[in-house]
């Protein structure tokens, strides 16, 4: 057994990129993205994880994950992940705790595939080719023009058939132009597509009741935290009263937390974020809890780290096609899918572990620890 491959190192990385315009959702504004990156060493290969947290995250990596998952067997990623749980503990795990174990995590898994000459999709085992994405941006920040370019370039250009908004502006504050952005959406790209929304908890029950009456007008078939997600029976009121599906989760951090979104009967789709709910290891448990209750399960932002763990369950809805994520990986990244007809194929070209490679010469201006 001493010949197994160990993790020998563990480094971070953080990078800040300004946003091309000014965007905001129903409850937060923002002018820049951080990207926190973990590479994970084993001999002379290095497998690549990633978060969008903040900076603070990689002091959690270094004081509580690195030395918990240095010398363990590399292959052995499940174990690995038990012990960052554990030791994230008493820090508190959810939040910034569980990024930094789900940015190692899949680091891991990379690392894994790497060194076993696999693209990542062949050693999870495909469940699908081929993954659909849905564009989303939309931001309540954006005027008429540029929303109305943004859709069309995901629906015409891109080939993507479902595209999403954000709505709830101001914390459900301007209704008004909610609905009159919404209608203007549908108008950009057409009854062929489908179109969703985001309020990112932004509604009241009464608000997003109501709200979710008119949308159906514009046959809105997604409608996404019309209330905070930590509101579960409110949200089952709501899914049992709406004609469109009500979808929430990433704010999930942890396996029980899905477990009581799914007990509650609070979601047609359950989204989770691997650089969030604590990496691949955990994401496909938490597809598997889904799946055991009949619910579909959606890919929340970070479309790259999710691609081939999403190829690998049966119960994938779609990958969220996140504006700010896809530019940013585009950017930094060498081996990005193209969603060419709205869906991606992880693994297709047979790069092993996740198929990227971080370009030090594109990156690098925007690197700030």
């Amino acid at each position: 057994m001493s010949d197994r491959p160990t993790v020998d190192a563990i480094d971070t990385a953080v990078y800040t990129v300004p946003t091309d315009a000014p965007e905001a959702d129903g409850t937060l504004a923002w002018d820049r993205t951080t990207l926190v990156l973990v590479t994970v060493r084993s001999g002379s290969t290095t497998g690549l994880g990633y978060t969008y947290a903040p900076a603070a995250t990689v002091q959690v990596v270094r004081e509580l994950l690195a030395g918990t998952v240095t010398g363990l067997p590399v292959l052995d990623v499940p174990r690995a992940n038990e012990r960052m749980c554990r030791a994230v503990r008493n820090a508190g795990q959810p939040g910034v705790a569980a990024q930094a174990t789900a940015a190692v995590d899949i680091a891991l898994w990379d690392l894994k595939a790497r060194l076993l000459g696999l693209p990542l999709v062949d050693l999870l085992g495909a469940a699908r080719d081929d993954v659909p994405v849905y564009g989303s941006g939309g931001f309540t920040t954006y005027d008429a023009e540029r929303q109305d370019r943004q859709l069309r370039g995901w629906a015409e250009d891109e080939g993507i058939p479902r595209v999403k908004i954000k709505i709830g502006e101001s914390w459900g504050g301007r209704e008004t132009r909610d609905l009159e952005r919404v209608a203007r959406a549908r108008q950009s790209v057409g009854d062929a597509a489908e179109l969703y929304v985001d309020a990112n908890g932004g509604y009241t029950g009464g608000q997003a009741a109501r709200i979710g009456d008119a949308l159906a007008d514009q046959d809105v078939t997604w409608f996404e935290e019309p209330v905070s997600s930590d509101h579960l029976t409110l949200l089952a009121d709501l899914r049992g009263r709406l004609p469109m599906d009500v979808t929430a989760g990433e704010y999930g951090y942890t396996l029980p937390y899905f477990e009581h979104m799914l007990a509650a009967g609070a979601v047609d789709c359950l989204q989770a974020d691997v650089t969030r709910c604590g990496g691949i290891t955990v994401w496909l448990r938490v597809a598997a809890l889904a799946h055991a209750r009949g619910i579909d399960v959606s890919g929340h932002c970070a479309p790259h780290a999710h691609a081939h763990a999403a190829a690998a369950v049966p119960n994938l809805r779609h990958l969220e096609w996140f504006h700010d994520h896809v530019r940013i990986e585009r950017l930094f990244f060498d081996g990005v899918l193209d969603p060419g007809d709205g869906s991606i194929t992880p693994g297709a070209d047979g790069a092993p572990g996740l198929g990227l490679t971080l370009v030090e010469e594109r990156a690098g201006p925007y690197r700030v620890a």
